[in-house]
Parts: structure tokens; C-alpha cells; sequence
């Protein structure tokens, strides 16, 4: 009987371990890294950081393999992998700290993430899909420092504690449904108006069917709604009428679009 009761206590330590390491991974932990929060309006500027992060390097890169409709040349990436891992190992260099300020933590975080999702594609292509990859967001393969961070810890972990849901539009997730990967890097001095665009653009694109009464949402609608918020309160219908070209009925009834998780590729 004690034999049975240490085994199953054996296996329950083992599972709970298995388990917090798979919380972690997928994204539900900062694994310490700075969060702050956006208090009110973001302002853009690079006075109140401890440190200014020089992004130019990935938008040299950007500008070279990704258009204007921010459909990417991963063969072309490919060939720059050398200047992609340098530019990554940079930021791996960098360790945020509390010292930075929530306009460059943004801007560092948001070009991490997409930065290695590049890079994530580049080691796996050709492919045709990024779920084709094992672990794609759940994977520790992200280096800050002597951490290796998941890009779901990013996400979740990190960005989505950070009260500012515009992020949702920035990063990007190699695929067709995705918000477009923008050909420059984000930055402290321009983040709000960066975050500005990108959120417009989503909103008005064709990755949304935007009606007054019947309104076909991206599923980032969906799984994200809690995020999206008017005056502290969950507000999906109000936080996209602030955006919207075509405003939406107060009460209409939402649908979600399937999404495409097809490579979001240069043709």
C-alpha cells in the first residue's frame, strides 16, 4: 500500500512538473522579464529609457524581403540568415530591464517576436504552413539573456500584460490571416503612430467584413476578446468603431471568419 501511495505520488510530482513547464512554454509566464504597463494615451519617444535599442539592422532587412502588402520573401531571408541571427543575438545581448521604458520594452518585445518567427520559417522551409511545425509558439527558442522563451511566452507572457492591445496587429504570425508584417521596425520614437497604422490597416482590410448590423470579424476578435477594451471595459464592437472606416451597430450580432493559416508568402 505504501509502495502504490509513493508511486502515485512519484507520478503526480513528475506531472505537475511536466505541466509547469509546458505553462511556462506556452506562455502563460513572463519568465521574469520587465512587463510595465501602458498607463494612459502611449506617447512615442526614446527621452525616458534607460537605453534607446537601434532596430535598423532588421529594418534594413525588412524593407529588403517584405512588401508593401507585408507578403514575405522567406528564400530571400533565407539567404540573409547570417545578418537575421546577428540582428536577433543583439537583442538576445540587450536583457530588458525595469530601467527601459514601456515605449522601447514594446518596440523590443514586438521586434523579437516577429523577428523570430522569421527565423522560425526560414529553418523550416520550405513548408506550407507554420502549424506544420512542431511546438511552433509552444517551444522554448527565443534567447534573452540565459533564457530561452517560447514565442507563445512572448505573446501572453509578456506583450499581452502590457494593457496596450494594438500589439495584436503587430506581430505576426507567418500566415495569410495574420496582420501584415510591417517593412519597418517598430520603435520607441514612432510606436504609437506605428501601432496606430497597423491597427487601422487590419481593421479596414479585407481580413474583416465590416457591416453595421452583420459584421464578419478576424477569430483575433475571438480569441482575444478580452483584450479589447473601451473605458476599462470589454468592448470589441466600441475598441473597432475607433478604427473602422464602417462603424458598427451597438448590439449586432458577431461572426468569425475561418482563418487561413496558409505561409504568408511572396509569390
Amino acid at each position: 500500500m505504501k509502495t502504490t501511495f509513493n508511486i502515485a505520488a512519484l507520478f503526480f510530482i513528475v506531472f505537475s512538473l511536466q505541466s509547469c513547464s509546458l505553462i511556462s512554454a506556452a506562455g502563460f509566464s513572463s519568465q521574469g522579464q520587465p512587463t510595465k504597463e501602458v498607463k494612459s494615451k502611449l506617447t512615442s519617444t526614446t527621452a525616458n529609457s534607460a537605453v534607446n535599442v537601434d532596430h535598423s539592422e532588421w529594418s534594413i532587412l525588412l524593407k529588403k524581403h517584405v512588401n508593401n502588402e507585408g507578403f514575405v520573401d522567406y528564400k530571400g531571408f533565407k539567404s540573409d540568415k547570417l545578418k537575421l541571427d546577428d540582428y536577433l543575438k543583439m537583442l538576445s545581448e540587450k536583457e530588458p530591464t525595469n530601467d527601459w521604458s514601456v515605449q522601447e520594452l514594446l518596440a523590443y518585445y514586438i521586434n523579437l517576436y516577429n523577428a523570430a518567427t522569421v527565423k522560425l520559417i526560414v529553418e523550416n522551409y520550405p513548408l506550407k504552413s507554420i502549424k506544420d511545425i512542431d511546438g511552433a509558439w509552444t517551444k522554448g527558442r527565443v534567447t534573452i539573456g540565459s533564457k530561452e522563451l517560447s514565442l507563445g511566452g512572448i505573446e501572453n507572457g509578456i506583450l499581452r500584460k502590457m494593457n496596450e492591445p494594438r500589439i495584436h496587429f503587430a506581430i505576426n504570425c507567418a500566415s495569410i490571416s495574420c496582420p501584415k508584417l510591417m517593412n519597418e521596425a517598430y520603435t520607441a520614437a514612432k510606436i504609437n503612430e506605428q501601432l496606430d497604422t497597423a491597427t487601422k490597416e487590419f481593421i479596414n482590410s479585407d481580413k474583416n467584413d465590416i457591416s453595421p448590423s452583420n459584421p464578419k470579424l478576424s477569430s483575433i476578435f475571438d480569441w482575444y476578446q478580452k483584450d479589447f477594451k473601451v473605458n476599462g471595459k470589454q468592448d470589441v464592437i466600441g475598441f473597432i468603431n475607433q478604427y473602422s472606416k464602417t462603424k458598427i451597430n451597438t448590439g449586432a450580432t458577431i461572426t468569425y471568419k475561418d482563418y487561413n493559416w496558409s505561409l504568408n508568402e511572396q509569390k
